[in-house]
């Protein structure tokens, strides 16, 4: 309810495919935005919380009930008024830490944005594994928190007008070290797993026909961070940051032994990510044991008809649970429904209202 354009929506869903169609600007994608903001605690479209509330309107309320592979049955809720902090509900009990619920409702999201992934920086591909293992690992999560806090604190003394005590120095960058090692070591375990299933998909979606590679670059593949640290003390303190350590760490994605940013087409490009986002689909399922939710932004668009059809042949397949799909095109939408055995619903988006237009049951 007054989540961003959607008034008031209540719709069923079902527990395979999900189909919206609508031209831009409807609501489409602010319905997977509210899916996916029951599961992180937050927006795909924006930061600032406030900014989600429908114009004129005070709040903004999400519900969502959820079933898990096992049966069990739950309501999570999130609730934000303007000007107060918001409450996020797990059958009916709110939530001391967001950081908590992470996890709990497994997602993956593929949308036209991921293209970040490979034009933005370092920071866009860092956060994409960061997401990742998050959902499965809270210890690592906890490590991130804790890391990042210590590095704004070793910033704040490397910009201060007057040197700090060496010793104030040793204690901030000791832990530092010691989170740093969670996090590398989660994260270069993580690239490892991740490189075959990779792998795999993409192979499936182009047909072999193009080389691909990724691979995780970390200063401290090399050398433990407190001696790093130490070592650059002096060049940090004129930089005014820390130059060194995890929060530089990049996953490389290569495109015939190249930087996939300088030699993509749009269309590999977007095969690259799709083989990326499905890859840590099944990536979670298998960690986590939980079937996640899959949801599919407007994907489409500049791939041919062959890879179309390789990853609707991919989703709609075992393995994969309820998965969202958004188009403009409703004849596209429908050529896709056709060649899929599973149950489906299909919606119109428009105005921020949602109508159930046709649905396959079995």
């Amino acid at each position: 309810m007054n989540y961003r354009n959607l008034r008031e929506v209540n719709i069923t869903l079902s527990p395979k495919i999900n189909c919206l169609i609508g031209s831009n600007g409807m609501g489409k994608t602010n319905l997977l935005d509210a899916v996916y903001y029951l599961s992180f605690c937050k927006s795909t479209v924006t930061v600032a919380d406030n900014s989600n509330i429908l114009h004129d309107e005070p709040f903004f309320m999400i519900q969502g009930s959820y079933v898990s592979d096992s049966g069990i049955e739950e309501e999570v809720s999130c609730g934000l008024k303007r000007g107060e902090k918001k409450s996020f509900k797990r059958n009916g009990k709110a939530y001391e830490r967001l950081s908590d619920h992470i996890g709990s409702i497994p997602l993956v999201m593929v949308s036209p944005a991921d293209n970040e992934l490979i034009a933005g920086g370092s920071e866009e591909r860092r956060r994409f594994m960061d997401v990742v293992i998050s959902q499965y690992d809270k210890e690592y999560l906890t490590a991130l928190i804790r890391y990042n806090k210590a590095l704004q604190q070793r910033n704040v003394m490397l910009r201060a007008e007057y040197m700090p005590d060496s010793e104030m120095f040793q204690l901030i960058e000791e832990m530092m070290t010691v989170e740093a090692v969670r996090i590398h070591e989660g994260r270069k375990r993580f690239v490892e797993e991740l490189i075959p299933i990779f792998s795999q998909f993409h192979g499936t979606i182009t047909g072999g026909s193009e080389q691909v590679s990724l691979r995780y670059r970390s200063h401290l593949n090399d050398t433990p961070l407190d001696e790093l640290l130490a070592a650059s003390r002096a060049d940090d303190r004129s930089l005014g940051y820390t130059s060194k350590g995890v929060h530089r760490d990049e996953l490389v994605m290569q495109l015939g032994g190249y930087p996939i940013k300088k030699e993509g087409s749009q269309g590999q490009n977007k095969s690259f990510l799709v083989s990326l986002k499905l890859a840590q689909f099944d990536f979670l399922r298998r960690k986590g044991g939980e079937t996640p939710l899959l949801l599919l932004d407007d994907i489409f668009d500049k791939l041919d008809s062959r890879r179309v059809e390789q990853i609707v042949n991919l989703v709609g397949g075992e393995g994969f649970g309820q998965i969202f799909i958004t188009d403009v095109n409703r004849e596209h939408i429908d050529s896709i429904l056709e060649r899929i055995e599973s149950g489906y619903r299909l919606f119109e988006v428009a105005g921020g209202e949602v109508e159930l237009l046709k649905e396959r049951v079995l």
